[in-house]
């Protein structure tokens, strides 16, 4: 037999294109073995199984079942856990080639080539190292050597150094980073500095000066941490501490301030629920990452910097060297680190910054959303304290109540109306023995005869509601398709685009008719419904322009509607102009009518639920003027023109 041709190369370092291997890294082992046994004789042992059974010990850096010769198995043990110690969690992998067995008397040896291969990132170190078995008659045993390791390491050690890749970062529409590396403060105890009997008092301190809720809680990892550790309890902006008393931090003996960097947006709350955080990877997050991630390395923990993390990381540098006694080192590979890429999303940090200064003082969860008509580029999508973290802005599912007249609306000029068409507005109307009522507090002066415009002007539930019969749910279904409601985007994040169900009937094809009853939407997908009626045809919503030089995927979801579902026309467009714009002269949304600007066309909204009394609402308002269009929302609120309404208002004036 002849070795393999891998074999007879020399020792190199080289970049090869992915292949399957099993890997042995701090956290497990598994060991490729390429066995080959030239001159095989059946008169002589064979050394495969000791060759496999020394890679193996090897490559898990562990020799109790290595083929070791009497009297090196201690000392073995402990030089190669010294020499292997730097490499950390660097996966390896170890094949062993056994050559031609000879007999010298007595005596067999035979030849083993080990090659090693370290997965460096998207580069390979493969060198080969030596030895040779020799059979006392009972078994093959090899001969321990620090060589097995490295021919060239000597009394030195391996060891692994990374440099950390420059994060990508997310820009705004205008092409201004949003998030960008920003000077911070690690908070926490420096074991080294603290007497181990005083750690605890040390630890608790600073638990309780930062205000945490359980404050043994750190105790307890700071006296589980190593002798010199720095433990650390929080970071924050150097700039913008929070609730953090930087001086009094200071004044605690034992506590370290450690200045650094992390990719971060302008302040703490900017849009933070879509831009998501970035800091020390999770267990999840390393096991998925197949290795791209290690434990230590920073990474995205929610919202884009979590979704488009394999974009923005880049790939940290990787040198791989020996380390010897008198402070010297060889290199052996060296992978420059590699930047991540951008993302880019289509948000205005000026408007952005205002949705969520107006939202600030919010108690329950509330969003303003913003789009560009012409583009359907997302402006801002700013979510309120209230939503605790949650994208209200995106992913907030609510009955829409009043502003889904407007897909009612379309749905009865598809069926015959126009604005102008006369109607009755009645204090309540009864639908299979069920009674809907209008708004609480609804003027008395607009009851009675008036028309489609009056009645969206209004926003009388009544009105609408006995017109029910001219249209089904799947025309309701499909007027709201063609305005963007319950229609997935390629916005670039998740989000809720609506559901408007087709079957709906009865009592709840009337609920349906207000925008109740199963009727779903989010703040963004009714941004997106102004949106459509201003640019005169269905806008699809997008917040990721582009991810790293490619656009965001398209949604895997089919288009909402009936498979003839028309898309809006022109003469559609301008009568729910008109009637959006009656609502601003004649109707609820009336204080907007002196907004400086262009005119301003909008819609109302109050969704009622819940069984107290009087019931609890969620309120709505979306607007557009000129090339914005705005949605605001507030989980629970009195109704959309009063506590929606102002929210709009004073947005649409800041936005000018």
């Amino acid at each position: 037999m002849h070795p393999p041709a891998a074999a007879r190369t020399p020792l190199a370092a080289r970049t090869r294109a992915r292949r399957p291997l099993a890997r042995a890294t701090g956290a497990g082992l598994a060991v490729v073995l390429a066995l080959t046994l030239t001159a095989c004789s059946p008169d002589r042992p064979d050394p495969t199984d000791a060759a496999a059974a020394l890679a193996a010990a090897l490559a898990e850096g562990n020799l109790d079942q290595a083929p070791l010769a009497d009297g090196d198995r201690e000392r073995a043990e402990a030089e190669l856990t010294e020499a292997l110690a730097g490499t950390g969690e660097v996966d390896r992998a170890v094949t062993a080639t056994a050559g031609e067995v000879r007999e010298d008397g007595e005596t067999l040896t035979a030849p083993v080539t080990l090659e090693w291969t370290w997965e460096l990132g998207e580069e390979d170190l493969t060198y080969r190292t030596t030895t040779t078995l020799t059979h006392d008659g009972e078994e093959w045993t090899a001969p321990w050597s620090r060589e097995l390791v490295h021919a060239a390491i000597g009394d030195g050690v391996l060891a692994v150094e990374t440099v950390p890749a420059e994060r990508g970062r997310i820009l705004a529409g205008d092409g201004s980073p949003l998030v960008t590396p920003r000077p911070v403060l690690r908070i926490g105890v420096d074991k080294a500095n603290v007497a181990a009997e005083a750690v605890a008092d040390v630890a608790t301190g600073l638990a309780e000066t930062l205000g945490f809720d359980d404050p043994q809680a750190f105790a307890d990892r700071a006296a589980a941490a190593g002798p010199k550790a720095f433990v650390e309890a929080i970071t924050v902006r150097q700039e913008d501490p929070g609730d953090v008393d930087l001086d009094a931090v200071r004044r605690l003996p034992g506590v370290l301030l450690v200045p650094g960097e992390l990719p971060l947006a302008p302040t703490r709350e900017f849009a933070r629920p879509i831009l998501g955080t970035v800091g020390p990877a999770t267990a999840e997050i390393v096991e998925e990452s197949d290795g791209a991630v290690r434990p230590g390395d920073q990474a995205g923990l929610s919202g884009l910097q979590r979704q488009y993390d394999e974009v923005l990381r880049g790939r940290p540098g990787t040198t791989m060297l020996i380390r010897r006694g008198d402070g010297s080192a060889a290199e052996l590979l060296s992978a420059a680190p590699r930047s991540g890429k951008d993302v880019t999303v289509t948000l205005d940090a000026r408007l952005q910054t205002a949705a969520e200064e107006i939202l600030a003082g919010v108690e329950p969860a509330s969003a303003i959303v913003a789009l560009r008509p012409s583009t359907g580029e997302v402006l801002a999508a700013a979510s309120g304290p209230g939503g605790q973290g949650l994208s209200t802005a995106t992913l907030g599912a609510y009955a829409p109540g009043s502003t889904f007249k407007v897909a009612t609306a379309l749905a009865l000029l598809r069926a015959g109306l126009t604005p102008d068409s006369p109607v009755e507005c009645t204090p309540t109307a009864t639908a299979d023995g069920r009674e809907f009522s209008n708004y609480p507090g609804f003027p008395a002066a607009e009851l009675g005869p008036t028309t489609l415009r009056g009645a969206i002007a209004s926003s009388c539930n009544a009105a609408l509601i006995a017109e029910r019969d001219r249209v089904d749910a799947q025309d309701l279904t499909d007027a709201a398709a063609a305005l963007g409601l319950g229609v997935p985007a390629a916005l670039g994040v998740p989000y809720l685009a609506g559901e408007v169900p087709a079957d709906a009937s009865g009592t709840e094809h009337a609920a349906a008719m207000i925008g109740q009853g199963r009727i779903q939407a989010s703040p963004l997908a009714m941004a997106t419904v102004a949106a459509s009626v201003a640019r005169g045809e269905r806008v699809a919503p997008v917040l990721v322009r582009d991810a790293g030089g490619e656009p965001p995927s398209e949604p895997d979801a089919a288009d909402a509607g009936g498979p003839d579902a028309a898309p809006l026309t022109a003469a559609e467009a301008e009568a729910l102009r008109s009637l959006m714009r009656a609502v601003v002269e004649d109707g609820t949304g009336s204080f907007l009518a002196d907004v400086p600007g262009e005119p301003v066309h909008a819609k109302s909204g109050t969704a009622e639920y819940g069984t107290s009394e009087p019931p609890r609402a969620h309120a709505w308002m979306i607007a557009f003027q000129g090339d914005l269009a705005v949605a605001t929302f507030v989980e629970d609120g009195i109704a959309g023109a009063q506590t929606a309404g102002p929210l709009l208002e004073e947005f649409l004036r800041r936005a000018a």
